[in-house]
């Protein structure tokens, strides 16, 4: 197995009724390799191929132009898309020289209007609009100084091709070097090309929601009557967004069944590990943490493979769960990892570790992609006699040359962060290899249920003893010194900050350069207690900043986003992000999440432009009202969407083009009972609608759930 069910895959066992869809987009006609490149853009087809036709079936239209109002000239409102049934009177050509429109006037019996075109040629107007002729004119009205005109209109033709002119025309997103014409006639001959699938959903559950058969409700969206066509809950919509949901839900739920007959290994520890870790802490877990223990200990436990979602907010103790999950591991004679996503957080985790397991008797290493030469073949040799217990590294853990003597545990944090390939290749290095993801990025029930149903989930709810709540402020940036000066006030005082600069854009360099600016500007105020961090420095110039912020050499660290995931400074209790509004509601938090880190009262300062926007004054009044993770993922979701709250398109999770988490939720349980009830009487898919139910799969690019059902 290659993948986890969700990428994009050619296989020799697609339907073969499915062929004409998989075609490439310049498999249709008026489509050559510019156009198709172009299209390959707008589409975002998975995968690294060209946008094939069901990408562009897929690419549904948002809203539609209505033609079919025909008040007359004189009755036609301001701002309307009307048709005029309208007879050619007189040219009005450009004067040489003029910059001004050619204007063709005409009129029907309530009054006239003049067609205005810019840079326009004249015979061409002319053989369009010849005078005395009738003509059907459609296009937006405006009235200018109290005359009506149409300002190039969308479409001109006389009485024997009105029949031709679309009246209800799809508005679809578009992109630079693409027209609506090539795009419409495009999408027309994908249509015509629709092959007849078989019915994969219950002509239960389609009666009972009035459901169409799938081209049918294709053929709807793209050809609609009207705008209440393209409402998401429309039967229309519905039915495929519920289809799409369906084979997302039946693919986890393939993969979940799988994973549950592929052998395990029972694991039971002795205990004396993790009552000697437990006995050094200076603090009692929670019961969120006790109970995500148990859990995990149970899963550790049984003859079938673990695959776990632990869920915690900022400082809610995940590190310490995972702690003691992969010491109960070790207990057993057997072998763990530690998997993260920057040299940063890893190095971070291990010294964490480290400290946590001290006297415990857990072999704890660390690698990364900067280990080399002798050293680094020590510790591999190590890790292959089973003389180190807990390995904690970047990606460097899966290279081919990372071999464990027995790994029992692979613990991922920040899952979002590593495509899915990478944390299959972590579990190839041992046999039933039992896999914690951690994630800090609170996720809504709906996308938990969406993204994650291949996993069980425990959350981390509470906060350990002690942490003190965070007091969040917003401030305009018109009071930028005003700020400067309370900092400096507070770090003469002993306290420590954050400052963490603006995403300038999807550029580490364009950032760094937007930290490094403001660093200067806080050092030519402040003096030299300002450090600077950022994702373009070397590895060992970030670990020098962390050192002098943390002991306290400098005690303000200006800094890129670097610092979001699990940088622990634990007196650091002020925390300022400039221009906030540009970064996401789960960001924010996260970055609110590096202070309040121990008893001391902490705060955050969201400093604001001026000229924001609505959506952007909510997510600051969200961070203002609650510390709560869950609650701002939720918020997040309804503001900004699955794929801004989860970031889809770099963590190899699939991508939804109709369904929406958000519009479709109560699709949700539907989707994931159908596919369990798929699953439960056909788990191998070779019933009565296999046929039907693996096409769905192709379909909406789930194939790989196909595959490992047929690998058996």
């Amino acid at each position: 197995m290659t993948d986890s069910g969700f990428g994009r895959t050619q296989s020799l066992v697609r339907p073969a009724v499915l062929n004409p869809l998989f075609r490439p987009i310049e498999s249709l006609k008026g489509v050559g390799p510019k156009i198709g490149e172009v299209m390959t853009h707008l589409l975002d087809p998975p995968g690294d191929g060209p946008a094939r036709v069901i990408d562009l079936l897929f690419h549904l239209p948002f809203a539609v132009v209505d033609r079919r109002r025909q008040p007359g000239i004189a009755k036609s409102p301001n701002g309307t898309i009307v048709t005029l049934k309208v007879r050619i009177d007189r040219h009005q050509p450009v004067p040489r020289g003029s910059r001004a429109p050619y204007r063709v006037f005409a009129h029907d019996d309530t009054g006239e209007v003049a067609l205005t075109y810019f840079h326009a040629q004249k015979q061409w107007l002319e053989k369009m609009l010849p005078v005395g002729e009738t003509r059907y004119v459609s296009g937006r009205m405006e009235w200018f100084n109290g005359r009506p005109q149409i300002v190039h209109p969308d479409h001109v033709v006389d009485e024997a091709d009105f029949e031709t002119m679309p009246l209800v025309e799809p508005i679809y997103p578009m992109t630079a070097g693409l027209t609506r014409r090539v795009l419409l006639r495009s999408i027309a001959s994908a249509l015509t090309d629709l092959p007849r699938l078989p019915e994969w959903q219950e002509m239960s559950l389609r009666r009972e929601h009035g459901w169409p058969d799938f081209a049918t409700a294709l053929r709807r969206v793209h050809r609609p009557d009207g705008e209440a066509d393209l409402d998401p809950a429309s039967p229309h919509i519905s039915r495929l967004a519920f289809d799409e949901l369906f084979a997302s839900q039946l693919a986890l739920a393939l993969i979940r069944s799988q994973r549950r007959r592929s052998p395990g290994k029972a694991r039971k520890g002795n205990g004396k590990i993790r009552k000697a870790i437990r006995d050094a802490l200076p603090f009692q877990l929670t019961g969120s943490q006790e109970k995500a223990l148990a859990d995990i200990s149970a899963d550790i436990r049984k003859p079938e493979r673990m695959l776990r979602l632990l869920q915690g907010d900022v400082g809610s103790g995940k590190t310490m769960v995972a702690l003691l999950a992969m010491a109960e591991v070790v207990e057993s004679g057997a072998q763990a990892a530690l998997m993260a996503p920057t040299e940063l957080l890893a190095r971070q985790h291990f010294a964490t570790i480290e400290k946590l397991a001290e006297g415990s008797g857990l072999r704890i290493a660390l690698l990364t992609g900067q280990d080399k030469g002798a050293a680094r073949m020590k510790l591999l040799a190590d890790l292959a006699e089973g003389e180190i217990d807990v390995l904690v590294g970047t990606h460097a853990l899966f290279q081919e040359d990372v071999a464990f003597r027995d790994l029992a545990l692979a613990v991922v944090d920040e899952q979002h962060r590593f495509g899915v390939h990478q944390r299959i290749a972590l579990t190839g290095k041992g046999t039933a290899t039992d896999i914690l993801v951690m994630t800090a990025t609170p996720i809504p029930r709906t996308l938990v249920l969406t993204y994650f149903g291949d996993m069980d989930v425990s959350q981390l709810t509470e906060k350990p003893m002690g942490r003190r709540p965070i007091t969040t402020t917003t401030v305009s940036l018109e009071r930028l010194d005003e700020v400067v000066g309370r900092i400096g006030v507070a770090v003469k005082a002993g306290q420590k900050a954050y400052w963490i600069c603006p995403l300038v854009e999807e550029s580490e360099e364009a950032d760094a350069i937007a930290a490094t600016e403001r660093a200067k500007h806080l050092q030519r105020v402040l003096g030299p207690t300002v450090g600077l961090m950022h994702g373009r420095m070397k590895t060992a110039e970030k670990d020098a900043a962390m050192a002098r912020f943390r002991s306290g050499e400098t005690r303000i660290l200006v800094a890129t986003t670097v610092v979001e995931v699990g940088v622990d400074v634990p007196d650091a209790t002020i925390m300022v992000i400039e221009e906030a509004e540009r970064f996401g509601l789960a960001q924010l938090h996260q970055l609110r999440g590096r202070v309040g880190r121990s008893d001391l009262p902490s705060s955050c300062v969201l400093l604001f432009s001026p000229q924001i926007g609505a959506v952007a004054r909510e997510r600051l009044k969200a961070m203002r009202e609650t510390d709560n993770g869950f609650r701002i993922a939720e918020e997040d979701l309804r503001l900004r969407g699955e794929g801004e709250v989860l970031g889809t398109r770099q963590s190899g999770l699939p991508k939804f083009k109709i369904a929406s988490a958000d519009v479709h939720a109560a699709l949700l349980p539907l989707a994931r009972d159908a596919a369990r009830l798929v699953v439960a009487q056909d788990p191998g898919l070779t019933g009565e609608r296999s046929e039907a139910l693996r096409a769905l799969l192709y379909l909406f690019d789930r194939d790989a759930a196909v595959r490992l059902v047929r690998s058996g």
